[in-house]
């Protein structure tokens, strides 16, 4: 007899754990996936990074190891318009970091990007089937959102506050990650792009769960087993970790991320538009302290990037993005599998316990 207080999201995803491992681009492949989803969890597959056929390729791996059920997440963001004006600035911005690095400010500016959910993709999911699909910055297009339900994948979509949450139920959500301020990567933000109105993951969830019908996933400064039992205590039926998993083998992350994930103090992270040009949690570096880690002249998502690349080649640890959230000196070392088992043993022990 299943013991956890809230069944909703086992019953609707079909998995024996409430725990959902993040989807986090770059961060995390098809190996992650198939040990989080065969521990009992939901594994998440970020497709953003990936170009189609990258993406395929991941996903036949996926289904050749496992028949668990697993995620596979989108970004749901609009292109920019090109303002050559302001990449001007953004660069003009950084030159003296190129002057002191050596790299070609005088060269053509990389493009950084990042794939939104269009038809191409809506294909990879109808050829796959996903028993689970995940949105971040809102929702696609009806036309697409109708022809993803119609393979029988549940949705999901990552809400930052209350509003969010209600205009996700509102077109056809069947649950809802609720994200505190605390998570590392992309804030989930899509109804405003005020940073003020972000809040923390103890006062968000619990005013969704009131605010909604479907359950709601906790999301956000959840890193131990103490995270996932007081998740359930505010009535979020489910946990979606993130940071925690970056310090597992399974786990994508560069040299200078692994660094700073495991030097970094507790207070050193903070919300920064400068990879991306969106807000996003990651460990505080050199970019981010002398420039500010938010700047008016950084370009619209995803184009922000382009420019410290070449700055990145010649210093990764202080001109690249080291996503983590507020809790990450909470992790520990252990694989995927161990990750999320314990992270489900423990909590419950914790809840059935009061």
């Amino acid at each position: 007899m299943n013991q956890w207080p809230d069944t909703r999201i086992l019953d609707l995803l079909g998995i024996e754990l409430p725990i959902i491992q993040a989807p986090m681009a770059g961060a995390n492949g098809s190996a992650m996936v198939i040990a989080a989803s065969s521990a009992g969890g939901l594994g998440s597959m970020p497709a953003a990074l990936l170009s189609i056929e990258q993406l395929r390729e991941e996903l036949k791996t996926i289904r050749q190891h496992s028949q668990r059920p697993f995620n596979i997440n989108y970004f749901c963001h609009q292109p920019p318009a090109p303002d050559e004006q302001r990449a001007r600035d953004w660069k003009n911005l950084l030159e003296p970091y190129y002057r002191e690095l050596g790299a070609d400010f005088d060269a053509p500016t990389p493009v950084s990007n990042r794939a939104p959910f269009d038809v191409a993709a809506c294909e990879v999911v109808e050829e796959f089937r996903p028993e689970v699909v995940s949105f971040h910055f809102g929702l696609p297009e009806e036309a697409l959102l109708d022809r993803v339900k119609a393979t029988g994948a549940k949705i999901l979509s990552s809400a930052t506050t209350v509003e969010e949450a209600v205009w996700l139920e509102q077109r056809g959500c069947d649950a809802i990650i609720a994200m505190g301020y605390e998570a590392g990567g992309h804030r989930g933000m899509f109804l405003s792009d005020d940073l003020s109105s972000q809040v923390g993951t103890f006062a968000l969830v619990p005013q969704i769960v009131d605010a909604v019908k479907v359950p709601v996933i906790a999301a956000g400064g959840i890193s131990d087993a103490r995270g996932v039992a007081a998740a359930f205590l505010l009535g979020a039926s489910a946990v979606q970790v993130g940071t925690a998993y970056l310090f597992t083998p399974e786990a994508k992350v560069s040299a200078s991320h692994y660094k700073a994930l495991r030097t970094a103090k507790e207070s050193e992270t903070a919300v920064t538009n400068l990879f991306t040009g969106r807000p996003a949690r990651g460990i505080l570096n050199r970019v981010m302290r002398e420039i500010g880690p938010i700047s008016d002249k950084a370009p619209k998502f995803p184009l922000a990037g382009g420019a410290l690349m070449p700055l990145r080649a010649k210093d990764e640890a202080d001109f690249s993005n080291l996503w983590a959230g507020q809790a990450f000196r909470l992790s520990a070392e252990m694989t995927t599998a161990e990750l999320t088992r314990r992270l489900a043993d423990e909590a419950l022990a914790k809840l059935l316990r009061r």
